[in-house]
């Protein structure tokens, strides 16, 4: 049998490969790394974890990533499956050990008799003796490839930029100054409701440390110009630059937590720290991804109270993420229109985030293998997690307008990108009518309740077909 072709050895090319095999279907990974590096990469691992350590939350009935992590699980995703095995405390969030966990895929991988890894970089387009090929080469796609897919699709891509938040040494933070709590102390998986440090800043600390991100020297992106942000993922400074006030009501809000060493004032921002390995010898700084350049960083964030004598294992960085116009590109099966033999997963179909890649990636999978043994695969209904992200990035989310069809920009999953329930929740146990937030969770909750049901629903589907 001839192998499915996958060019990108991240999470998405990862968690392809995977369901590739795991369906009895032979598969090469062709990763370019070590041959050719990143700008943003430090290993040849696979599935290596270039930004953040978290997989965002696990709460499945109430969250929208967290209902992704249950269909994962339900699907057998080798991503979920060693994220759990190799999680760190995070709160209410699934995080990993970055390097423990992208061994661990690694290895699996290596291990499986149907998977081949294929160290180099696939300059330009696929050779055309390859039928059935998923690129999934993310945000730092080659510039050869890249151009490769300008030439079939006429189309240039989009991009927007990533930033990467500092790492700091755990025995450099002051814990006299900061103290272990997490938001409204909860616990998530692997945690014990301790699981940030948090940096208590004053009204006039604050304000100094504003003063400091407006002044300080950013690095330049001239060749980049007019590139947008991607709103989930904004540099701090620029979070400044918006207002005085938008980092106190982001990744600097002070509510749900209690200085211990001082428990009678509350303080005016908060900056939180997530562990990053399992010794719990590095800690990242939650949301505070930067352009700064490096000096600049070292000398800001050591303003942050217990943050002054911080030593970084790596400061903030930026690259350059590129994507497709999926909507117009890409068939309802991720197949670009213009040679479907090409089917793309991950970040650079328009989606936003470790878990969506890998989701991504584990639909792929299936529908490349299936393609192979010459079965049906039905695409997984709108009503789950999967099927509306999906959805988003093959146009769901477009709605004509007097102007003509909205602009496609990357996604996080998100309930908006659910069906509605009309009509469901509207009162409480007692009778009366929810409202606010009440109303809100509820909502969530149904919405995540049917997709647990139709997804399970569906895998049990294509399993019995997988066993005729």
């Amino acid at each position: 049998m001839e192998p499915v072709h996958i060019i990108g050895g991240g999470l998405a090319g990862s968690e392809a490969a995977w369901q590739i095999a795991q369906a009895g279907v032979p598969v090469v990974i062709h990763e370019m790394r070590p041959v050719r590096g990143t700008d943003a990469h430090k290993t040849e691992g696979l599935a290596e974890l270039v930004c953040s350590n978290s997989f965002r939350s696990d709460d499945s009935s109430s969250n929208a990533v967290g209902q992704l992590h249950w269909e994962m699980r339900r699907l057998n995703s080798l991503i979920m499956a060693k994220g759990d095995a190799h999680q760190v405390p995070a709160g209410g969030a699934l995080a990993v050990d970055r390097d423990g966990f992208s061994q661990a895929v690694t290895a699996a991988l290596e291990a499986h008799p149907l998977v081949t890894i294929d160290r180099g970089e696939i300059a330009g387009l696929p050779p055309a003796a390859w039928d059935n090929v998923i690129i999934a080469t993310g945000p730092l796609t080659s510039p050869a490839l890249a151009a490769g897919l300008q030439s079939l699709t006429s189309e240039d891509s989009l991009a927007f930029f990533d930033a990467i938040a500092p790492i700091v040494h755990f025995d450099s933070i002051d814990m006299d100054q900061a103290w272990l709590q997490s938001r409204y102390d909860k616990a998530g998986p692997g945690g014990t409701g301790a699981d940030y440090i948090n940096c208590p800043l004053d009204r006039d600390q604050y304000e100094a440390f504003i003063d400091a991100l407006l002044a300080a020297e950013k690095t330049e992106f001239k060749e980049w110009e007019g590139t947008p942000y991607f709103d989930g993922c904004l540099p701090i400074e620029v979070m400044a630059e918006r207002g005085r006030e938008t980092l106190r009501w982001g990744p600097m809000k002070p509510v749900g937590l209690t200085n211990k060493h001082n428990p009678t004032v509350k303080a005016y921002a908060v900056v939180q720290l997530r562990q990053d390995n399992a010794l719990g010898t590095l800690f990242n700084m939650t949301g505070f991804q930067t352009k700064l350049k490096y000096g600049e960083q070292a000398n800001i964030f050591r303003m942050i109270p217990g943050l002054q004598n911080a030593e970084f294992a790596r400061l903030g960085g930026i690259h350059r993420n590129t994507y497709l116009n999926s909507p117009k590109l890409l068939d309802e099966r991720l197949r670009l229109k213009a040679d479907t033999r090409l089917r793309f997963a991950g970040q650079i179909t328009g989606c936003e985030g470790y878990v969506e890649s890998a989701a991504t990636g584990l639909l792929a999978g299936r529908m490349a293998a299936a393609e192979r043994l010459g079965r049906d695969l039905p695409m997984p209904p709108a009503t789950t997690a999967l099927g509306a992200l999906v959805n988003h990035i093959t146009g769901g989310h477009i709605v004509t307008i007097d102007e003509g069809p909205r602009s496609f920009q990357p996604m996080n999953i998100n309930f908006g990108l659910f069906p509605l329930i009309e009509g469901v929740a509207t009162t409480g146990p007692d009778g009366k009518r929810l409202k606010g937030p009440a109303k809100s969770l509820a909502r969530k909750q149904a919405l995540t309740a049917r997709a647990k049901q139709v997804m399970d629903e569906w895998a049990g589907g294509v399993e019995a077909k997988a066993a005729e």
